[in-house]
């Protein structure tokens, strides 16, 4: 039996960050354990790299509480560790005029937030964008920045090895509890003064096991990537105005820290919650994943809405025509496949059947458990993780 202070289930980045955090004030005898055989094998190291600004999120939410610092925090990480930073700001366009309410509504939002975001003409999108078109007005974001989310990982593990005060055991899973403070892993059994669930995609599952967050379920959404064969299209970033019904923030381009220049991701109903190919990973939980989905599609419109309009976008023709309407310039040919592919943990309230859009904290006395850590979760992790210590 192995015995710790803290066990964190989950190397991803809130895992990480939260590892972190403790350290940094004081204690010691912590143990990371991550059932994959590297931290980011999922979510944390799957996505676009973008660093958000604080733009979309309801103004009482955890999300636009801890985007904005916690941007700021990553960006000094990356300077501090020597790691790739792209300050290269973002535009976010309204090609069609019914998306304009869309877009004055995202600059309330970024102001009740304190996001520097400023509207912008025309003439001043081209200066920033040259291929870029809106029918009216744009926002400008510059605090949107790109990095490398697998050397952010790295560091972080490294930062906390170093410490001598940590231990990861990758390759472990959680089992199930066996009773206080006690649970069985792959590696036998653990002990611990206190359990922090940062396990993502399975989060609901592991929280369940302490009685805990009965009424939430994850269901998976697969978000789907293409290459750009011209990189000269874009400079940034482009995004376009979201349906600010669903927490989904639809497909964009991004440069990332690499140069290459990727368009998604898309929000495509998923098999499984690693359904990362089309019919790979399927589980006995996916018979009650697509249960779950018949039964949003019947009660939710939102849902029913997104998913008709997401499922088509396993097309390049359907995922082109919408990207030509934020780059005119944009040919079919320019569109080039990509092994990029992640999985959206999204957290639904299953008796409101209402897909929940903030992150979400649960606990009792010898746990907490983080759910819902979905976008901007890679950008907020570092102000989080200190909310999460302050809870315990």
């Amino acid at each position: 039996m192995q015995e710790c202070k803290f066990l964190i289930v989950g190397a991803g980045i809130i895992g990480l960050t939260v590892a972190r955090e403790l350290l940094l004030r004081g204690h010691s005898d912590l143990l990371i354990i991550e059932k994959e055989d590297a931290p980011g094998r999922h979510a944390s190291g799957r996505n676009s790299g973008v660093l958000h600004a604080g733009i979309y999120y309801s103004s009482d939410s955890l999300k636009a509480r801890f985007c904005i610092e916690g941007n700021q925090m990553m960006k000094e990480y990356c300077r501090t560790k020597g790691l790739l930073l792209v300050e290269s700001g973002k535009v976010i366009v309204a090609p069609l005029k019914e998306q304009q309410e869309g877009l004055h509504e995202l600059k309330r939002r970024s102001d009740r937030n304190g996001a520097v975001v400023r509207l912008i003409n025309k003439t001043e999108l081209t200066e920033l964008e040259k291929h870029a078109f809106t029918f009216e007005d744009a926002l400008y974001s510059p605090n949107t920045a790109v990095i490398d989310p697998l050397q952010i990982l790295d560091a972080m593990q490294q930062e906390i090895l170093d410490s001598g005060k940590a231990k990861i055991l990758f390759n472990t899973s959680l089992i199930e509890r066996k009773g206080d403070h006690e649970v069985q892993t792959s590696q036998g059994l653990m002990r611990y003064e206190t359990l922090i669930n940062a396990a993502g995609a399975y989060a609901d599952q592991i929280a369940h096991k302490f009685d805990l967050a009965h009424d939430y379920k994850i269901q998976p959404f697969k978000g789907t990537y293409r290459l750009l064969k011209r990189t000269d299209l874009v400079k940034g970033n482009i995004y376009s105005v979201p349906d600010l019904k669903n927490p989904f923030l639809g497909i964009h381009f991004c440069k990332n820290a690499q140069g290459q220049i990727t368009l998604g991701p898309t929000a495509i109903p998923a098999l499984s919650r690693e359904n990362y190919g089309v019919f790979d990973h399927l589980e006995q939980e996916t018979v009650s994943i697509l249960y779950r989905d018949a039964i949003l599609l019947v009660t939710n419109p939102a849902f029913r809405n997104a998913a008709s309009v997401q499922i088509r976008k396993y097309s390049k023709r359907v995922v082109f025509r919408e990207a030509k309407t934020m780059v005119p310039e944009l040919t079919l040919d320019d569109l080039q496949p990509s092994a990029k592919v992640g999985i959206r943990a999204q957290l639904v309230h299953w008796p409101s059947r209402q897909l929940f859009m903030d992150f979400l904290i649960q606990k009792n006395a010898e746990s907490l458990h983080v759910l819902n850590a979905v976008s901007p979760a890679f950008t907020s992790a570092m102000a989080f993780a200190k909310h999460v210590v302050d809870q315990l």
